[in-house]
């Protein structure tokens, strides 16, 4: 009763604030919002007008957020729950955007008891139970030729800390194998690995992601959506493991309609 009645006073904010009829022009930048066709658009645009009006976005110094931005970000955060539903991004609440990279007002302290304070831009950032930080430049930048997407990416970080930390086991469905979830990520970083160390000139995915566990699903799952064809053919067990969590397969929405 609840449920129905939140989509009902949603109905009503949506129409008057004619975001429906604002959500073509403000997502035809972005081509994987194209690949969706029929039923699957109609639910995508409805995906991400809901996600726009459940979280909080808010504009970081003098940035000047319209309504337009609002609705890309919303539509890249709801690919990757379109088959999953808008409850897997539950417990938090807020989307900041800044114009730039921005700088993070956190600390983290050494083995030796000495406090930092890290002073390098971040193009993204996801907080547990805290909300996702973007930079609007670094959200335009998506490409599929690079596999880049930071909405994804921080996207991704917030479906993995569901299950705890960013660590890149993220709550896995009924029927999905852990032990075969960890050993074909486990491969594909030491892949990864060997062919950056040995300074090969065409990596599948950007070495970021072997900051740690987390990054490396996180940057997988970007390339997932934006080159899934790529990331298909160099670690097909992965994009066998994403293609279940995130229960689509990319591939055949990326195929032009018959």
């Amino acid at each position: 009763m609840l449920r129905r009645l939140q989509r009902w006073r949603e109905d009503r904010r949506i129409v008057r604030q004619g975001l429906a009829e604002q959500w073509e022009p403000a997502v035809s930048v972005w081509p994987v919002a194209a690949r969706y066709r029929g039923r699957d658009r109609t639910r995508l645009q409805d995906t991400a007008l809901r996600f726009m009006l459940r979280k909080q976005f808010v504009a970081g110094a003098d940035f000047e957020l319209q309504d337009s931005m609002r609705l890309l970000i919303a539509t890249m955060a709801a690919v990757p729950v379109l088959e999953l539903g808008l409850d897997w991004y539950r417990g938090w609440s807020s989307v900041v955007i800044y114009e730039t990279p921005f700088v993070p007002a956190t600390e983290w302290e050494d083995e030796f008891g000495v406090v930092h304070q890290s002073d390098e831009p971040l193009s993204g950032e996801a907080w547990p139970q805290g909300p996702v930080i973007l930079s609007w430049r670094d959200v335009l930048e998506a490409s599929a030729e690079d596999g880049y997407n930071v909405v994804i990416h921080e996207m991704a970080h917030k479906l993995d800390m569901l299950g705890g930390d960013a660590n890149g086991a993220p709550p896995l469905h009924r029927g999905m194998d852990p032990a075969a979830w960890k050993q074909s990520f486990s491969r594909a970083w030491d892949a990864l690995k060997a062919s950056h160390e040995g300074q090969a000139d065409d990596l599948p995915i950007d070495p970021y992601a072997l900051e740690d566990s987390g990054e490396f699903f996180a940057v997988t799952s970007e390339c997932f959506f934006e080159a899934p064809e790529r990331l298909a053919a160099t670690w097909p067990d992965v994009y066998a493991q994403l293609c279940a969590f995130y229960r689509q397969d990319p591939r055949k929405t990326a195929r032009p309609a018959p």
